[in-house]
C-alpha cells in the first residue's frame, strides 16, 4: 500500500495524527465521571458499548495547558485488545501519509518519548 490514513487532531493548538488503524471511533464530548485516586491524567469514565471506558486527557499527560474546549472530542483507541479515550481539543480531518512524508523520530527525543511517538510527519504545505 503506498500510504496510511491519519487521524489529525489538535492539543494546545499544535496538530499531532494518529494512525486510524488504532482508532475504533469519534466521539464527541462527554463528562466522565470522576475515578478518586486516579492518576492525574485521567478525567475519569464513561459508558461505552456496555462497558467502562476510562479517558485520558492528553493535554494533562503531556503537561500542556487544558483548554476546556467546546470541540473537544474522545478518540477511542484500541490498546493491548482494551479501548480507552483520548481526549482532545479538535479532531481536524482524516488524511493519506505517504511513507516517504514519515522522518524518524531525532535520537534525542526517542529515548524519551518512543512510546507516543512513531515518526514526524513533514508540514505540507
Amino acid at each position: 500500500m503506498p500510504f496510511e490514513k491519519a487521524v489529525v487532531f489538535r492539543l494546545n493548538n499544535e496538530e499531532f495524527a494518529i494512525d486510524i488503524q488504532q482508532v475504533e471511533r469519534i466521539l464527541g464530548f462527554i463528562e466522565p465521571t470522576k475515578v478518586p485516586e486516579s492518576p492525574y491524567f485521567i478525567k475519569g469514565i464513561i459508558k461505552y458499548q456496555n462497558n467502562i471506558l476510562p479517558i485520558m486527557d492528553l493535554n494533562a499527560k503531556f503537561n500542556k495547558q487544558n483548554n476546556d474546549n467546546i470541540n473537544s472530542k474522545i478518540i477511542v483507541v484500541k490498546h493491548n485488545e482494551k479501548s480507552i479515550g483520548l481526549l482532545v481539543d479538535d479532531v481536524q480531518e482524516v488524511i493519506d501519509v505517504k511513507k516517504d512524508e514519515i522522518e524518524s523520530t531525532p535520537e534525542v527525543i526517542s529515548q524519551y518519548s518512543n512510546k507516543y511517538i512513531n515518526g514526524i510527519l513533514k508540514k505540507r504545505k
